[in-house]
């Protein structure tokens, strides 16, 4: 039988580091001399989140329009502090509900719950790559082609799952505890909570549901283990884990921004009419459809401001009356809005199609996505030999030597690290583009533009 899980372990403000090849618990921040008492461990997350450059690059990496030139499109930074905001809220919300039940532990007030939440939901996108999930598509293409397949010799089945799957959700995941601040150090050493909460897919590619999502690398795995042990997070299979309660809090308020607020950028950009957005809105938005703006852009935006304050009631009911099966990892939907009120589902499900069927389709963005293709591919095509000809042949010609500089200024790769670990900080390095970057970098490697 799983144990259940609590919420005193699930609030841990325990952070690690890596230490002589270790993971260990490291001093938290609030408690050392010096330190505000008005920031709590929580807030501390914040701060490192938010003046990491991983969040500064999101302002030029795609939401839904790649390379957009209009000034209201979303990009992920906008769209990550969208998602946080309503994040906050819903936590907040859960967090009173938590104490007027009693089971918000001693120590621990209703924001608590909502800065955690906030948190992951702050730093969900930072691994997404250069041009959003077509670009996880491009980089997985790469290492699947057989004509590759040599590149691959020499790793474990595990490890060739990894680099054959670059998967956002994880690559978040190594920027928290590896990248950023502390590089191969702990990371940005973020407590546990906020660890927790950011895994929606608390299992490794090697998973059956690997190729399709997951969060963890083989690189993370001992950091995520000592994490799951101070959450109290059962293991329910070989490396893999119950998910933490809060990180439905996370994924509900990801949907609800990105099915909402794709629609607000497809008007903008006058791919939908704000009657069309009326009408996906209407189940929620009733009420208040006589209210008449000024413009369409100051209604579209009123409206989905009330579609999204009356979701975030619905799901923090839906939270509370699924606790015990979330504490005991027994909750069995897909996700929150899968048991949520059926004005909630048909609102965001109406807006997904929508996107679907007149967005994500659109002929200039589907041009956008398919050159991302050779673009991220020409960048690897030059970086993943140099690095194995370097690990495994210990040689390179004078191309090869120039490729693997261009690391110098980020992680550069060196004789002593294995072939998984050089593809991996090829992987970290092109990952961590922004799309203008790519693209400037993909037309620079090919020649054009030399003269000027």
């Amino acid at each position: 039988m799983t144990p259940k899980m609590n919420w005193q372990n699930l609030l841990s403000s325990k952070r690690f580091r890596e230490k002589d090849g270790a993971i260990v618990a490291t001093v938290t921040p609030s408690t050392q001399e010096g330190i505000d008492a008005l920031r709590t461990d929580f807030h501390i997350d914040y701060d490192r989140v938010v003046f990491s450059g991983a969040f500064r690059r999101l302002g030029r990496k795609t939401q839904v329009h790649p390379l957009a030139e209009h000034d209201l499109t979303h990009n992920r930074l906008t769209h990550s502090v969208e998602v946080a905001s309503v994040g906050r809220s819903l936590g907040n919300r859960v967090g009173v509900m938590l104490q007027a039940g009693g089971f918000l532990p001693a120590g621990h007030t209703p924001s608590d719950i909502g800065a955690v939440v906030q948190v992951a939901c702050l730093a969900h996108d930072l691994g997404n790559p250069p041009f959003g999930h077509t670009g996880e598509d491009a980089l997985r293409d790469w290492f699947r082609k057989p004509h590759n397949s040599r590149y691959l010799q020499g790793l474990s089945e595990a490890e060739r799952n990894d680099v054959q799957t670059y998967e956002g959700n994880a690559h978040s995941l190594r920027i928290l505890a590896r990248l950023e601040m502390y590089r191969n150090q702990g990371g940005m050493r973020l407590t546990a909570a906020t660890v927790g909460t950011l895994m929606k897919y608390p299992w490794t590619s090697s998973h059956p549901l690997g190729r399709k999502k997951f969060n963890i690398y083989q690189s993370e795995l001992p950091f995520i283990r000592q994490v799951a042990d101070a959450l109290g997070l059962p293991e329910t299979a070989d490396n893999q884990w119950a998910r933490h309660p809060l990180s439905y809090l996370m994924e509900t308020a990801d949907d609800i921004c990105y099915a909402l607020l794709d629609l607000e950028d497809a008007v903008e950009l006058g791919l939908l009419s704000d009657t069309e957005v009326e009408s996906v809105l209407s189940e929620l938005t009733f009420a208040e459809s006589t209210w008449h703006a000024a413009g369409s852009r100051q209604r579209c935006a009123m409206l989905r401001g009330i579609a999204i304050g009356k979701a975030i009631d619905n799901v923090a009911q839906t939270f509370m009356m699924h606790q015990a099966e979330l504490l005991a990892g027994q909750f069995q939907a897909k996700d929150l809005l899968a048991v949520c009120s059926p004005e909630v589902q048909n609102t965001l499900e109406k807006a997904k199609e929508l996107a679907r069927t007149r967005i994500f389709r659109h002929r200039t963005k589907l041009m956008t996505e398919i050159a991302t293709f050779p673009c991220l591919g020409s960048i690897l095509d030059l970086l993943v030999p140099a690095a194995h000809a370097y690990i495994v042949e210990q040689k390179t010609d004078v191309r090869q030597s120039l490729a693997l500089d261009l690391l110098k200024n980020d992680d550069p790769i060196s004789q002593s690290d294995s072939l998984y670990q050089a593809y991996m900080k090829i992987l970290d390095f092109t990952g961590g583009m922004t799309d203008n970057a790519a693209a400037q970098m993909a037309k620079d490697l090919s020649g054009v533009g030399m003269l000027r």
